[in-house]
Order: structure tokens, then sequence, then C-alpha cells
């Protein structure tokens, strides 16, 4: 059964009392983006939007903007913690169950992967942009035989990435039929992924998740 906002709320709920501040915190914001991204229907530009948020809620840290720290490292760190800690392997059973032909489609998808807007965008450097997607479809095809859940999430997330710029940074019109297919896709996935990682983070929630990059400092704010 997919987890959904009210589920974990109840949990959170339940649970709370034995959270550290800091880990409340982030569980807390993650929560309340996930209530709002679930309230968008069939919006699937503003769900992937507040999904995200969501996202950045659980897993972003004070480091997450120092220098030399990319966001690769960053999803590279938090999916590892995660995997580690899916002793029921959710995760596995999301990426290889619930959504094995929704992700491959994605990940297949030129449109969401950075270097061929390097070169619509004349960045010198990127005119290989082919081979390099065709190397990446080889890596993917080969961690989705292998089953690596790991490279599997952190090149979807990858993907991911570039639609979120894509719609945060004007780079995409408001319900346009020239993107449909990626942005409802990657809502559906985040709105199922998203929930299973805040699960596994109130499971484990003594473990070390980070410092919050914008920690609370005045209580009525």
């Amino acid at each position: 059964m997919q987890l959904n906002f009210e589920k974990l709320k109840k949990k959170q709920r339940r649970i709370r009392p034995s959270f550290s501040e800091l880990i409340g915190l982030r569980i807390h914001r993650c929560l309340s983006w996930l209530d709002r991204a679930e309230q968008e229907g069939n919006d699937y530009d503003a769900a992937f939007i507040f999904l995200w948020i969501s996202f950045n809620a659980a897993y972003a840290e004070e480091v997450f903007e120092s220098i030399g720290h990319g966001q690769r490292s960053a999803f590279d760190d938090y999916f590892q913690n995660l995997i580690k800690l899916d002793t029921s392997s959710r995760i596995y059973e999301a990426v290889w169950e619930h959504f094995p032909q929704s992700i491959r489609v994605f990940l297949n998808n030129k449109y969401i992967f950075q270097p061929f807007w390097k070169d619509q965008n004349k960045v010198d450097g990127y005119q290989d942009w082919e081979e390099r997607f065709e190397a990446s479809k080889r890596r993917i095809n080969t961690a989705l035989v292998e089953k690596d859940t790991k490279v599997v999430l952190t090149t979807l997330f990858d993907r991911l990435y570039v639609l979120r710029n894509q719609l945060m940074h004007g780079g995409s019109t408001w319900n346009s039929a020239v993107n449909r297919d990626q942005v409802k896709d990657g809502a559906k996935i985040l709105a199922f992924l998203i929930p299973i990682f805040v699960d596994i983070m109130m499971d484990n929630h003594t473990n070390n998740w980070g410092l919050p990059y914008y920690p609370v400092v005045d209580k009525l704010v």
C-alpha cells in the first residue's frame, strides 16, 4: 500500500517525542510540503515543485552549498544512507516492482539530459552529447540488469534535477504539452519514493541525517 501524508503524519505524531530537534524539524518540513503536493491533483507541474521541496527538506544539509560538495555527492550520500537502513527493501521494491518501465523510459529521455541542453545553448565541449547519452543509457541498462538500486536512484535524481531546473528557472510553460510526459512521470515517481524515504528516516531517527541548511533561529517565524 502506498504511503501518503496522512499515514506518515499519524506515525510522526506517535513517535515524535523521541525525535531530536534537528530530525524533528527535517521531518516536519518534509511532511508539510508532501501534504501540499498531494492537494494538487492532476496539476503535475505544481505537484512536482512541491514534491521537490519536500525532497530538499529531507536530504539537504548544512554543507549542501559549500564549495566542492556537488549535487551528485549530496544525492550519493543520502541514498547510500537510505539503502543501508532500508532493511525491508522498500526502495528496492519501488524501483524494481512499481516503476521499472516508467523509470526506464524517464532515464532514456534526452530532454532531461543536461549535456543535451548544454549543446543546444552552444556551450563548448558538449557537441558529443549524443555519445554521452548513449554511454549513460548503457550504464543505466547495466544497473537495471544488475539491480543496482543506488546507481539507478542517483541517475534518476540527476535527471529529475534537470526537470526541476526547467520548472524552477522558467524554462518550461505551465501545463505545456511539450514536456507533459516527463513532468507527469517525474511527479508520480517522486510521490511514491519520497514517503518511503521519510518513513525510513523516521524509523532511523537516531541516525545522523546532517544539519538542516536553514535551522529555525526564531521560534516565532
